[in-house]
């Protein structure tokens, strides 16, 4: 059976930051130090608001309505891709999170590679994500799903900046895709 995937309500939002509070949790119980500075929560709450609204966001439920994972297909952020990357070739992955209890199925690669499909049918070859320049473990996830190393950015009022891209037409969990629902209106 597949998992569905549909567009974040502003009802999420508590949801969603349930999953980052709890993302933050494991991050620093595996000795990494990501998103805990203070403002943070506050910061990604109102920015998570507008993708919401934007309908940039989506998340998986599972059966009983609970948040497993989400997605925010976002724009290029001007801090890291240039004019000569092309920045509007490619569909920009932010705020990648999933769940603790959906360990083991895959369900990060399985929301890259529905954003890849997306970046596919709006004709786009790449997709794209930056993270943070310290988180090496995440990196190497990323490596692991498909992605390239492109160059890393460090600008001083940003913690982000390790770039990767993967083409758009590469899927790495063939056998297990998200079916999106409610996709009108499918934000660019």
């Amino acid at each position: 059976m597949s998992q569905l995937i549909r567009p974040a309500s502003l009802d999420d939002s508590n949801a969603l930051m349930k999953l980052r509070i709890e993302a933050e949790e494991w991050l620093a119980n595996a000795g990494i130090d990501q998103w805990r500075s203070p403002g943070f929560r506050d910061r990604a709450l109102a920015k998570w608001q507008v993708d919401i609204a934007e309908g940039r966001t989506w998340v998986v439920p599972d059966a009983s309505g609970e948040l497993l994972g989400t997605i925010t297909l976002a724009r290029p952020d001007a801090d890291f891709w240039t004019r000569a990357d092309d920045p509007e070739s490619a569909v920009y992955v932010a705020k990648l999170i999933t769940a603790r209890s959906a360990a083991g199925q895959q369900l990060g690669g399985r929301l890259l590679d529905w954003a890849g499909g997306v970046a596919r049918d709006r004709g786009l070859p790449w997709l794209r994500l930056d993270v943070w320049r310290d988180n090496s473990k995440l990196q190497g996830y990323y490596l692991n799903e498909g992605f390239e190393h492109v160059r890393t950015e460090a600008p001083s009022h940003r913690l982000s900046g390790w770039m990767a891209q993967r083409p758009s037409s590469l899927v790495v969990h063939p056998d297990a895709p998200l079916c999106t629902v409610d996709t009108p209106g499918l934000a660019g």
